[in-house]
């Protein structure tokens, strides 16, 4: 029997999938044989999510995506189960392998009838409907399906991608499946994992169907996964001392912002940084020293109490807490003078996209932003950068030629020094981040690592990875009550583990 298996860490685009697939093809696999298995994949996962269902709705298109559901609708019924198959096409537009499937479920007594309005779903309802090829809107007769698909309240699985879903950018193309199951083939697709289309595809199974050719193309993206990283940062000598291991300073915390500059600072210490100063108002340094005395806190009231900081420290985090005063454009100003690698975050962002005329920012610098910071660093609106996220993420880097992590479901990382590397996507993390501080933890632990002597690039996407496995360490299945500061033990355990099953 042909069984999914975990996910790959290369992610293509649908042009590349589809030409993995020809050459999948090309080397002696027939088109039918490869929808015969992904029939049997799917059918396989179907069937151990709803063993006892005994009823399949089907609907297919036109394409392969189609003829995947003629099979699996075969399958169902050699299996016993009751099951409808409404078509959203005319028998004559089917061609090649879908026309072929099409003709072995109507032989095989499979009931199929054309898609109406007032169609009745029922048991399991299967989204054969539209595929990776999708360009423009969803129009009727698909509009009207697909609605009435997601007001059904029935289980729903979808064939490869949901219908609506954008293959390569995650956004929905006027309207959407929201899937309960989703059954990917041949490869990971970057709409899957990022932008809506975690939110829509319910569970993310993969089926790999053939071996891929040895000549694939260079991936989209690269998933940031931890056997990749557990030995970036060898284990440390017994002759180590807080001088091999950086001095990190944190610049912020205006009035009424303390917390997230102690956030920051204890976890640059939590993930490795030999010592940590804050340079924050006099108003916080109490409480931090109260909540780490390992931090060396500082009470600046402008620029010139913080050159003799900078002087000392090897990386710079400016941002948690920062706020927009007179008092926090100065210092922010003071940073653009140094030449110790920064990490910029939260507000700082906010006053790098005032200074478009200007960018002092280099390979060595990383940025953090969120989709909102992001749009405002490119002159764009939000729904712009989410409409295309890697776009916006190319654009950051080309932009600013430093190290950029745009944040949010399916994190996007990429470096000015990647050198023909694929941008990182993060698919761990959970719903439950979504909370005060979960940012300033990730300056404080990006930031450890550069000041521990990671390349830019490597931080960043070292820092999102740790940052979301400690996440989902915190949560340990819950969606809610995590706090930033839950993240912390986590992120100590992640950095310390050097190997992985």
């Amino acid at each position: 029997m042909l069984m999914t298996t975990g996910w790959p860490k290369s992610v293509y685009s649908a042009a590349q999938t589809r030409a993995i697939d020809a050459s999948i093809i090309a080397a002696g696999l027939s088109g039918l044989e490869l929808m015969q298995r992904a029939a049997e994949a799917l059918w396989l996962e179907l069937l151990q999510q709803w063993p006892h269902a005994n009823q399949l709705t089907v609907l297919c298109g036109k394409g392969n995506n189609g003829g995947d559901g003629y099979l699996v609708a075969l399958l169902a019924v050699q299996a016993g189960w009751q099951v409808s198959v409404f078509t959203l096409c005319e028998p004559a537009e089917l061609s090649g392998d879908a026309r072929r499937a099409w003709q072995a479920a109507l032989s095989a007594g499979v009931s199929i009838a054309p898609w109406q309005p007032d169609t009745l779903l029922v048991g399991v309802v299967l989204d054969a409907m539209l595929g990776t090829g999708l360009k423009g809107e969803v129009r009727e007769p698909f509009l009207c399906a697909i609605n009435a698909v997601n007001a059904s309240g029935l289980p729903v699985v979808a064939v490869d991608i949901p219908s609506g879903l954008d293959t390569d950018r995650g956004i929905i193309l006027g309207a959407a499946v929201q899937a309960d199951l989703t059954v990917t083939f041949i490869s990971l697709k970057p709409g899957l994992l990022t932008g809506q289309g975690p939110d829509l595809t319910g569970q993310l199974r993969y089926a790999g169907l053939a071996p891929l050719p040895e000549d694939m193309p260079a991936p989209a993206l690269m998933r940031l996964v931890p056997e990749d990283w557990v030995s970036v940062m060898p284990a440390r000598p017994r002759s180590a001392h807080k001088g091999l291991f950086g001095h990190v300073l944190v610049i912020g915390g205006d009035h009424g912002m303390g917390g997230a500059v102690i956030l920051a600072a204890e976890t640059a210490l939590r993930s490795g940084a030999g010592r940590v100063t804050v340079a924050t108002r006099g108003e916080h340094v109490g409480p931090l020293l109260s909540r780490g005395p390992e931090v060396m806190a500082i009470a600046v009231n402008g620029p010139e109490d913080v050159e003799v900081l900078l002087a000392r420290a090897d990386v710079l985090v400016i941002g948690p807490g920062l706020g927009q005063s007179g008092w926090s454009q100065s210092l922010f100003q003071l940073a653009f003078g140094t030449q110790v690698p920064r990490v910029l975050d939260a507000d700082a962002l906010n006053l790098l996209a005032q200074r478009s005329a200007e960018n002092h920012l280099t390979r060595h610098d990383l940025i953090t932003p969120h989709p909102a910071e992001a749009a405002r660093l490119l002159g764009l609106t939000t729904a712009q950068v989410q409409a295309d996220r890697l776009r916006a993420l190319a654009c950051l880097v080309e932009r600013f030629g430093c190290a950029v992590v745009l944040k949010g479901v399916g994190s996007l990382v990429a470096s000015a020094d990647d050198q023909g590397e694929p941008p990182g996507i993060c698919t761990f993390g959970n719903p439950g981040m979504a909370t005060a501080g979960m940012g300033d933890v990730l300056s404080g632990l990006a930031g450890a690592l550069l000041a521990q002597g990671l390349k830019a690039g490597d931080a960043a996407r070292y820092a999102v990875l740790v940052h979301a496995l400690a996440g989902d360490m915190a949560a340990a299945g819950d969606d809610r009550g995590v706090l930033a500061g839950d993240l912390m033990k986590p992120i100590r355990h992640w950095l310390n583990v050097r190997e992985t099953t």
